[in-house]
């Protein structure tokens, strides 16, 4: 997708001092050669590398400058007045995703940024019909991803995963709802994928495997033959996955390299590239 440039000239800010810009370059290397390894060790090692967003929230607008000096354009924010604020400054070709929890009464304020890429928490009908009804015709089509909390845990957001026993109980469930209310009336959006933050148990796992990256993947293969069968596979019009195939964002700094082993198609990576953030003032 084509991402329009912002109608005003943006302020472009330096990158951070020439130590500072060689430690985040050398970690971003770092990250990108782990990727690199992990896919060609996947069983998915034929497809396309994973997109890996830098998680910037809290971080300087230097920082993501030396980060985009060494050819990073995916960026990652949590907070929608922070991402507004960093985007007006920051160069238009930048391609942020929101990765923090969304409520209705911003969603007019993020749905206007015009290189907004991707928001990849979406997880109610409210939120979606004001995002699209707010997202201006002049820019394109803001692609979304369904967050799916696969631990359970009520610290986490997220509506709860399909489960591929149980089919009658999956045209039902509040995940289906929202990917079918999204692809039916919403036309300013693209439904992409599933997100899902792992539980901090499962990351610190010793082996290989990862429930809720498993569970996350059988979600998406639920979810798919229900959108098939009400939708179609990509038929033209139709505005969900890329023929037919939802995408997948699991994956942080503790575990990016477990998750695209187990078929990751984004990965969110922050400390591991711009080192411990601070605290919230």
């Amino acid at each position: 997708m084509t991402i329009l440039a912002q109608t005003t000239t943006p302020t472009i800010i330096p990158g951070p001092n020439k130590e500072r810009e060689t430690e985040l370059q050398l970690s971003l290397k770092d990250v990108r050669q782990r990727i690199l390894r992990s896919q060609t060790s996947s069983t998915g090692k034929n497809q396309p590398l994973p997109q890996l967003v830098a998680v910037s929230k809290y971080k300087p607008a230097e920082d993501i400058a030396g980060c985009y000096n060494a050819g990073q354009r995916d960026f990652g924010e949590n907070y929608v007045q922070e991402l507004a604020e960093k985007a007006k400054k920051l160069p238009p070709d930048i391609r942020w995703h929101f990765i923090g929890t969304l409520q209705s009464n911003k969603a007019k304020i993020l749905a206007a940024i015009p290189n907004l890429y991707c928001l990849q928490t979406l997880s109610s009908i409210r939120c979606a019909t004001m995002l699209s009804t707010n997202r201006p015709e002049e820019l394109p089509l803001l692609n979304v991803m369904l967050q799916v909390n696969t631990s359970g845990e009520d610290s986490k957001s997220g509506l709860s995963p399909l489960v591929a026993s149980a089919p009658p109980a999956t045209q039902h469930a509040e995940l289906h709802k929202l990917a079918s209310h999204v692809v039916s009336n919403c036309p300013r959006l693209n439904l992409i994928g599933l997100m899902t933050i792992g539980s901090i148990a499962e990351s610190s796992k010793d082996d290989e495997g990862n429930d809720d990256f498993e569970r996350l993947k059988e979600t998406r293969d639920v979810l798919e033959r229900l959108l098939v069968a009400e939708f179609g596979r990509g038929e033209e019009g139709v505005q969900w996955g890329s023929g037919g195939k939802l995408l997948l964002s699991m994956g942080m700094s503790s575990d990016f390299e477990v998750a695209i082993r187990a078929g990751s198609d984004i990965v969110r990576v922050g400390t591991g590239i711009f080192g411990s953030r601070p605290t919230k003032a």
